[in-house]
């Protein structure tokens, strides 16, 4: 969708700039026969000719009136909107934008699939060379040579609001870090408006940068160190930000096509740092005249690749909620961005996953010969999605006087669990009954005892409870665990 957006263009108000959307506020100024009034008195104060508003007592020009918007003559902003009973005071509400159209569109569009082209046809003559980049070269030399009014990287920049890239000027400007730093008051205000926008620029940050390890470690059978990203991230975007730079993560556009071109070591990376740095303080004017058209026909590609074609196939042999993860995920990430679209397919996941188990609870029911004894078999794990179902097992009034409750085939997994079987138990004291928790794994047990000591007189120890072994050295456990005794 990103990609999609470079077809859309900014459109120019009456002085040529991007011109904004506004929304109307209050009522600033009455408007009558041409004539702008005060509110309160009614006096005239301006007067309009045409698309000029002048003052009524100087006869200056003050004011220019273009596609209800009205603009002061000397900032050149937006002061009203105009509608058909005055002059409102205006809200900022961005860029207005529109989608190109003529030549302009055609010259993009045949832009981007030329640069595709390239990326798709090079490696099939030769891998000597990074597609991705003859690819950039060559459709910059068709635009500059062949005279296309085609929008580049500088005017992109410029058209939204930047200066350009500027290389060393830019760079010095932060290296007087006393002075950087000057403007920036130190107290608990600025550290509250900080906060939430580090804590999500953090954790998208550190999303993307583990997909993409992910999806590096499936591209080149490799296996990278997530906990040394992370840090090694975390410490170069504190770096960065004492200079004033913008923090960075991991971008999977950028490593998928360095992958492509042959990379997989560590220099490959930092070669692409160091060049990047190196065209932005040596090469920034020559870097704006590369068209946008390239880069993204260069991310159109990207996506074609890293896009999993199989998971259309078995779209009919998956479980339904899995289907419906893969095309939200895959939705959201086309509207808004792979982070978002992360958080969205976990939630999903998670609510599905609880859901399943939730419904998996059952209480097997088993009397003793004579009567006197009731024994609950408990099946399925007991969380918060199931102690609903779990509460409904129990017949409290109609059962004997002794219960068991066997957690022999479950296992209690958070305190909601904990809960649901302390008000059982009370339930049951409460008739004057007996009851008696059995095989229970002694990780469940640490749980309750911790909850509520209670538990120590009505949880039954035994040898047969259940144990769950982890080995610290699997392979040197050729055999079955059955043949083993711990």
């Amino acid at each position: 969708m990103a990609q999609l957006g470079m077809f859309t263009e900014n459109k120019k108000d009456i002085f040529g700039q991007n011109m904004r959307k506004t929304e109307s506020k209050e009522l600033v100024y009455n408007v009558s026969d041409n004539n702008v009034t005060d509110l309160i008195s009614g006096s005239k104060l301006f007067s309009i000719n045409g698309k000029s508003i002048t003052n009524i007592n100087t006869g200056e020009e003050v004011f220019i009136l273009s596609d209800n918007q009205v603009f002061d003559v000397n900032t050149k902003k937006v002061v009203f909107n105009v509608q058909d009973n005055g002059f409102y005071s205006v809200k900022d509400s961005g860029v207005v934008k529109s989608m190109m159209e003529g030549n302009k569109l055609y010259i993009m569009i045949g832009l981007v699939l030329l640069t595709m082209f390239i990326i798709w046809g090079l490696p099939k003559l030769t891998k000597k060379m990074p597609a991705a980049l003859t690819a950039i070269l060559i459709v910059t030399l068709v635009s500059i040579f062949g005279g296309l009014n085609s929008i580049n990287v500088g005017d992109f920049i410029r058209d939204g609001g930047g200066a350009g890239l500027n290389g060393f000027d830019e760079l010095s400007s932060k290296l007087n870090l006393p002075e950087l730093w000057s403007h920036l008051p130190f107290n608990l205000d600025t550290l509250k408006f900080i906060a939430p926008y580090a804590f999500l620029a953090a954790s998208v940050g550190l999303i993307e940068t583990l997909m993409t390890m992910n999806l590096v470690d499936e591209l080149t059978d490799t296996r990278g160190d997530g906990n040394r990203e992370c840090v090694a991230q975390g410490a170069g975007n504190m770096l960065s930000g004492i200079f004033g730079g913008t923090g960075g993560c991991g971008m999977i556009g950028q490593t998928v096509i360095n992958i492509n071109a042959g990379g997989r070591g560590r220099l490959s990376g930092v070669m692409m740092a160091v060049t990047l740095l190196t065209f932005i303080l040596f090469a920034d004017k020559y870097i704006e005249q590369v068209p946008i058209a390239a880069l993204v026909g260069v991310m159109f590609m990207m996506v074609i690749e890293t896009f999993a074609w199989s998971s259309l196939r078995i779209m009919k042999k998956i479980p339904v909620s899995d289907a419906v993860v893969l095309v939200i995920v895959s939705v959201v990430t086309v509207f808004f961005d792979l982070a978002i679209a992360v958080f969205v397919g976990v939630i999903i996941s998670a609510l599905s996953f609880a859901w399943e188990n939730a419904k998996k609870i059952r209480a097997r029911k088993r009397y003793s010969e004579d009567k006197k004894i009731k024994t609950y078999e408990i099946w399925g794990p007991l969380f918060f999605g199931s102690i609903t179902a779990f509460n409904e097992k129990f017949d409290i009034k109609s059962d004997p006087d002794e219960i068991y409750i066997d957690f022999v085939e479950s296992r209690v997994s958070d305190h909601s669990a904990v809960e649901a079987i302390t008000n059982i138990v009370n339930k049951y004291e409460a008739e004057g009954k007996s009851i008696k928790l059995k095989h229970l794994s002694e990780d469940c047990k640490i749980l309750m005892y911790k909850a509520n000591p209670k538990f120590k007189d009505v949880i039954i120890e035994d040898v047969h409870d259940p144990r769950y072994h982890l080995a610290a050295n699997p392979e040197e456990f050729s055999r079955p665990l059955s043949e083993y005794k711990f």
